[in-house]
């Protein structure tokens, strides 16, 4: 019998299932994540598979039934049901002043524009088109939406060394996330992942 394979830096859940990768089942704690929390934050150490389990909600959440066959949440799922997701990912590359913060996140929130088939009027403010973007996927699809974020922290943790630019890069990132506690109504679920605690970065 040939074993299978292992999933080793793969962040990609369909690619772990349709590649027939070892996959260890979480399904049934993100059932249970989603079903008592609203609001997620997650601080594990980097290779600890919190990118995996961000796609793995991403597909549960877009209601991508097919993949999970077998798996512990395929017959406690509403599978007819299909959430607007925002990914946010500061996992690739460096970030390394305000303005270049300010630059990631405008593209990070236009590929998420062309996904959901929603433009923003003023593509140049990030706190006012990330606001924009959640209530217009919610009327869009007459659900409330899911925003997922990957490695909040790394700007900051990327500028750690230097304490002035590490607080204007904490800034930056404050009034990018305060959206997310502003837009609570139109919010289903969040969940964010990193390396440091809240009470670290002071967001």
């Amino acid at each position: 019998m040939q074993l299978k394979k292992l999933p080793i830096g793969i962040q990609t859940f369909s690619e772990v299932i349709e590649e027939n990768y070892v996959y260890v089942d979480k399904t049934a704690i993100a059932y249970d994540l989603i079903n008592k929390n609203k609001y997620v934050f997650l601080a594990r150490p980097r290779r600890f598979g919190k990118s995996l389990f961000l796609d793995t909600l991403q597909n549960i959440f877009k209601g991508n039934k097919e993949l999970f066959k077998d798996l512990a949440i395929e017959d406690k799922w509403d599978w007819s049901v299909s959430y607007p997701v925002i990914t946010v990912s500061f996992a690739n590359g460096r970030v390394e002043d305000r303005a270049s913060l300010d630059n990631r996140i405008i593209k990070i929130l236009k590929e998420n524009q062309n996904k959901l088939g929603i433009p923003c009027d003023d593509d140049s403010d990030v706190a006012g088109c990330f606001r924009e973007l959640i209530v217009k996927a919610y009327e869009k699809q007459n659900q409330r939406v899911v925003i997922l974020i990957d490695e909040y922290d790394k700007p900051i943790l990327d500028n750690i060394e230097d304490r002035e630019l590490a607080q204007e890069i904490r800034n930056g990132l404050l009034n990018f996330y305060s959206v997310i506690k502003g837009s609570d109504e139109y919010i289903k679920f969040a969940f964010l992942t990193g390396v440091s605690k809240f009470t670290k970065t002071s967001l």
